[in-house]
């Protein structure tokens, strides 16, 4: 007697791998945040000090470096969390690129911030390709 186990359905496959609560709550934070900008856009100064500024900006670069590191001793290795570090790194790229640009003096900083901006999002961009690249291969439930 030869007994057949049927296979998982992808539906049953997915449903562990996201719960079903994260989508309403990831969108209702998305929601919540749409009037939440328009309030700080009436209410932030123009301006401000900061006190810890170099801190943030090292802490900021060094939390990139990190994760340049580990995405490529992971990507070194084969292992598919490197997807997972690149994409923190993307992202670290853009908010940097973007507070880069917008806290600039103008004049000379600005424009020393926008050339630095470029090799920051292109390494933004590869990032972004290598979290997305043959991304189906780990699908859950995905042959």
């Amino acid at each position: 007697m030869t007994v057949r186990t049927m296979p998982r359905s992808p539906r049953t496959a997915r449903s562990r791998a996201r719960p079903g609560w994260a989508p309403w709550v990831l969108g209702a934070v998305a929601g919540g945040l749409v009037p939440w900008v328009f309030v700080l856009g009436r209410s932030l100064p123009a301006t401000t000090q900061v006190r810890h500024w170099p801190a943030a900006w090292i802490g900021l670069d060094l939390a990139t470096a990190i994760g340049c590191a580990t995405s490529a001793r992971l990507l070194h290795r084969g292992d598919d969390r490197a997807r997972l570090a690149a994409s923190a790194v993307a992202a670290l790229m853009v908010v940097d690129a973007w507070f880069d640009v917008l806290t600039a003096q103008a004049g000379t900083d600005f424009t020393q911030a926008v050339v630095c901006a470029v090799p920051e999002l292109a390494l933004a961009g590869l990032c972004t390709w290598l979290a997305l690249r043959n991304a189906q291969r780990v699908v859950p439930g995905s042959p």
